[in-house]
């Protein structure tokens, strides 16, 4: 598995792959996804394995010297091997790179798998929303706080 930039003619792979993910009211749209994929300061990381795309994670730097995971998408039978955190890691890094204070990104109250995942990575839960997502369910707010001075390996270039 490797991990490269996003390609426009990644776009229609990517939405399939938040639709296998997250269900109506929590996936995106093909244009809402674009938009954050396009947005100034977004960054798109794409995890290629067997010759085809496994997932992705867009993330957008926003003032205040935080990144913030916009989604992070790994198709069933690439879970539960590494892919996800790999993502993770290049957006780490890259944030590290930068001198970034904090990640942070929602998910899903009743997504568990997920919870887990980001907890095992040192993220803590903040603070809820109610009636986040369109379907109204609620969503956590997690974040990640980085060391200054921690700086690590390369990452894709901004897309």
């Amino acid at each position: 598995m490797h991990l490269r930039s996003f390609r426009p003619d990644d776009l229609p792979t990517l939405h399939a792959i938040d639709q296998a993910c997250f269900p109506p009211g929590i996936s995106y749209t093909r244009w809402e996804l674009a938009g954050f994929i396009g947005r100034h300061n977004s960054l798109t990381w794409v995890a290629e394995a067997a010759g085809a795309i496994a997932g992705f994670l867009v993330a957008h730097r926003e003032p205040r010297d935080i990144l913030h995971i916009v989604t992070i998408d790994v198709l069933e039978k690439w879970r539960r091997q590494r892919v996800g955190s790999q993502l993770m890691e290049a957006a780490e890094r890259w944030a590290r790179r930068r001198h970034l204070r904090l990640i942070s990104l929602e998910t899903a109250e009743h997504n568990y798998p997920a919870h887990a995942f980001y907890v095992a990575r040192g993220y803590q839960k903040v603070r809820e929303i109610k009636g986040y997502y369109a379907d109204g369910a609620t969503a956590w707010v997690l974040i990640k706080e980085l060391s200054r001075s921690a700086a690590a390996g390369p990452a894709p270039q901004n897309t």
